[in-house]
């Protein structure tokens, strides 16, 4: 349809292109008031996913003592966490910076799931009810406790792939996961929807106060939760006060006690694209040019990336909001179908070049 794909030509480029040309959501009808990204995603945000999803949680201890959260959606079509004889793809999902499980991504999750995909969603240290053990958060872009939790995907479901889709700012973490692990990743494909490039850029642009002020309360009220245990390496009258999303995330990570650090080294160690050279797995990157979280394209979207990396494909749609995308119907986005469709594009080509190559698929 009108969606562009901008990327630097090669064998799995052209695959890609025929692979999502042949997509009927791509040239499907979709939403009719494409110019209000606002109200697409007051939509997204407020629409609860059809039908109800099932969740069943585990707890997984890191090697400082804190705790993350995998949630495995389960239902009909899956046992819980996957376990048994059924070895389907393992999808990742990762939701935003702020820990916001969105109808969208628990839509896509049981979309997933009704394509025999195992689906289960990556909560950061505090976030969605994961108890806070340590005085610690995660840092916007450190990606080591997502590194634990895909260590032990690994060994949970040794013979599946292993997918990975993040939402929003949530892609800060994916990308950074991706490009410090190199080929070492365990991850087969990737995909961001609506990501924040550009971390610094992004805090220090901030956001319209539409958007920020409900983000920046929603923190608020998780962080107060831990208020207790925070104060020992927080000034939590300062973090409680902050009036921005950049002088919170200061508060957290710059001003604290332990060990304090200037707003320019922080984002030397927790730039999204940092390492993005080392990347070595397909990454798609759906984005909107309407997007009023992200910026403008011409400022948010590193395009000399996508033509000089033979990883990165860049999906732009001139409307679509921020991750939301969304198409006729009751709790449809087309954006789904077309990580799907990617999904199983990437499949496909890596099949036939281990079936040309005459390469032994891993045990």
């Amino acid at each position: 349809g009108r969606c562009r794909l901008l990327c630097k030509p090669s064998a799995l480029a052209q695959h890609l292109v025929r692979s999502l040309g042949r997509s009927a959501v791509l040239w499907g009808e979709h939403w009719p008031w494409p110019h209000w990204p606002q109200l697409q995603m007051l939509r997204q945000l407020l629409q609860p996913p059809e039908p109800e999803p099932m969740v069943a949680r585990e707890l997984l201890q890191l090697p400082d003592a804190g705790l993350v959260a995998l949630d495995w959606l389960v239902g009909p079509w899956a046992a819980v966490g996957g376990s048994g004889g059924i070895s389907g793809p393992v999808l990742l999902l990762i939701p935003n910076a702020a820990g916001k499980v969105t109808g969208g991504l628990l839509q896509l999750g049981l979309r997933a799931l009704e394509q025999g995909f195992i689906p289960v969603i990556f909560n950061r240290r505090g976030h969605n009810g994961c108890p806070l053990t340590t005085p610690r958060l995660q840092p916007f872009g450190d990606p080591g406790d997502l590194r634990e939790a895909v260590t032990y995907l690994r060994c949970r479901h040794p013979t599946a792939s292993l997918l990975a889709v993040s939402e929003g700012s949530g892609s800060g973490l994916l990308l950074a996961y991706l490009g410090e692990s190199g080929s070492s990743s365990c991850i087969s494909a990737a995909a961001c929807l609506s990501p924040i490039f550009r971390g610094r850029d992004w805090f220090e642009a901030g956001m319209p106060w539409l958007y920020e002020w409900p983000l920046l309360l929603h923190l608020k009220q998780g962080l107060s939760r831990y208020a207790g245990s925070l104060a020992e390496s927080v000034d939590m009258d300062g973090l409680l006060g902050s009036r921005s999303l950049r002088e919170l995330e200061e508060s957290l990570f710059c001003r604290t006690r332990s060990r304090p650090t200037s707003w320019e080294v922080y984002w030397e160690r927790n730039e999204p694209l940092r390492d993005a050279d080392e990347a070595a797995v397909p990454v798609l990157c759906l984005c909107s040019a309407d997007d009023p979280v992200r910026g403008p394209p011409g400022r948010s979207l590193p395009t000399e990336l996508f033509r000089s990396s033979p990883y990165f494909f860049l999906l732009l749609t001139p409307s679509g909001g921020h991750c939301a995308f969304p198409r006729r119907g009751p709790g449809r986005c087309w954006d789904h179908e077309a990580v799907l469709e990617y999904f199983r594009a990437m499949a496909e080509f890596l099949r036939t070049e281990e079936r040309r190559k005459g390469l032994p698929r891993p045990r």
